[in-house]
């Protein structure tokens, strides 16, 4: 198909905390098609999203939001409704991935490695909560918000008498949170792309951050964290590392493109920490990198992603 024909809506920005991100991911794609000879535009994502796609007469959308009400299945549903063609995975597996307990709970059920977690009655009184969670689960743990992606309100808590705090904080900002268990080891991230016999793993890059780990801000601030490309693994844990990869895409449904965020501990298993269906495509992002070192140009990348529309 000639998508050179299509005119295209790169649809960046959004609500959530990653706007910002999504605003720079969006730019650079909408400026490489742009570049390619496309017949592409910008959106914000806003309210009249469908009547102001139907008024531009736009046949496909290219969907580069990050986070929540962009990369939770919400405006996948919005376009499905109107059928209009998009990038990316679908409804299910959008929602899947943003919502990292569902996640988890599919990767028990297939046998994925995935740290051990449990939930978080936020209904209840988070103090017996918080006395619940000590009985039953070992510090330091780290405690998750369960629908955000770029690691915000992440936090690695290691003191007991901290807990019931930061617990409640977090609760306040983002409302539905979890406790997954603590792993010391190398944080690698794995680029997923393309669809049916032509679905690989990308080289895996390894995270070396100078905080404590691979935060919102080691992501997204020069100098913070050492990328290693490719990461320094054997060769048998690369082949498990990046299998593991393509079963936890597999697992959820996604479509296209994705990346899988893991931890590899001491005992040498790949733990999936999540996977992000709609990875960052800015000059720091992870996914633009491994490709370039799969010789795959950020060009080739935006277009190969394009496709998955059809």
């Amino acid at each position: 198909m000639d998508l050179k024909s299509k005119k295209i809506c790169v649809l960046m920005g959004g609500r959530s905390g990653e706007r910002e991100v999504s605003l720079r991911s969006g730019k650079r794609v909408f400026d490489s098609l742009k570049k390619q000879g496309y017949d592409v535009i910008t959106m914000d994502l806003e309210d009249d999203l469908i009547s102001r796609l139907k008024a531009a007469r736009v046949d496909l959308v290219y969907i580069i939001l990050h986070g929540r009400f962009g990369e939770d299945g919400t405006v996948q549903g919005l376009l499905e409704m109107a059928n209009i063609p998009y990038t990316g995975s679908k409804v299910l597996a959008s929602a899947l991935a943003m919502n990292k307990l569902a996640a988890k709970r599919v990767f028990d059920a297939v046998g994925i490695p995935t740290p051990r977690y449990i939930e978080i009655d936020t209904n209840c009184d988070l103090r017996q909560e918080a006395l619940r969670i000590r009985k039953v689960f070992p510090f330091p743990l780290v405690l998750k918000p369960t629908s955000e992606g770029s690691s915000l309100g992440v936090t690695i808590i290691k003191e007991q008498d901290d807990f019931e705090g930061i617990l409640k904080k977090t609760v306040a900002e983002f409302r539905d949170v979890f406790i997954e268990e603590y792993i010391k080891g190398q944080e690698v991230t794995v680029g997923i792309i393309g669809t049916g016999s032509d679905l690989r793993a990308l080289p895996i890059l390894e995270l070396v951050s100078k905080n404590e780990f691979y935060d919102f801000h080691a992501k997204y601030t020069a100098g913070i964290t050492e990328f290693i490309l490719p990461a320094r693994l054997s060769g048998p844990l690369t082949r498990k590392v990046q299998e593991i990869a393509v079963r936890a895409h597999k697992a959820l449904g996604c479509y296209g493109v994705s990346r899988v965020d893991m931890i590899i501990g001491q005992d040498h298993i790949p733990y999936v920490h999540e996977v992000n269906s709609i990875p960052g495509m800015t000059e720091r992002s992870d996914l633009p990198a491994e490709a370039e070192c799969a010789g795959i140009s950020f060009d080739e990348l935006v277009v190969k992603i394009l496709g998955s529309a059809f």
